[in-house]
């Protein structure tokens, strides 16, 4: 759950910190880009302090090195939110993000379905749920910048508002 409120609370501080003293951070992308980098700084770093245990306990019998899995996740995690800030690498931050929340899944499955006395949160349906917004967080981010990109660039913006017969 502190994942989702460092996400929402980051998204809402620094939407209205643009609002009010500093005009580049007002659009929700950039507001949401900042949740979705704080978000991914905090539970990258808990995958070296506080919760690594528990992280390496999540991860499928069925997959080898659990102790290299997390450090690499955790690694990933912390290059993508920084990368989330630099233009150049923004969009593949973006689509790396979605492409592991993905893959981490089965992990969170197996910890709702194999572990015991879990809190109401870290139950099948809530861990779901989380995993969706966060994807779609990501996601977010990702067809933000694609559609500035396209929206920026002259020539696709042109093309974009001919039609396919006068295109090609």
């Amino acid at each position: 759950m502190e994942p989702l409120i460092a996400l929402i609370a980051t998204t809402l501080v620094v939407h209205m910190i643009g609002r009010t003293a500093i005009p580049s951070w007002r659009p929700w992308p950039v507001a949401l880009r900042a949740g979705v980098a704080v978000m991914f700084t905090m539970t990258g770093i808990a995958h070296f302090v506080g919760m690594r245990d528990e992280l390496i306990a999540m991860v499928p019998p069925a997959l080898p090195a659990p102790e290299f899995l997390v450090t690499l996740t955790g690694i990933l995690e912390l290059a993508a939110a920084a990368a989330l800030f630099w233009r150049p690498l923004r969009r593949r931050a973006a689509g790396g993000l979605a492409l592991m929340l993905l893959a981490m899944f089965p992990a969170n499955v197996y910890k709702a379905v194999n572990e015991t006395d879990l809190r109401w949160d870290d139950t099948l349906l809530p861990r779901t749920v989380l995993q969706v917004v966060f994807v779609a967080a990501v996601v977010a981010v990702l067809a933000w910048d694609l559609r500035e990109d396209r929206t920026a660039d002259p020539a696709i913006a042109d093309n974009a508002r001919r039609s396919p017969q006068q295109i090609g």
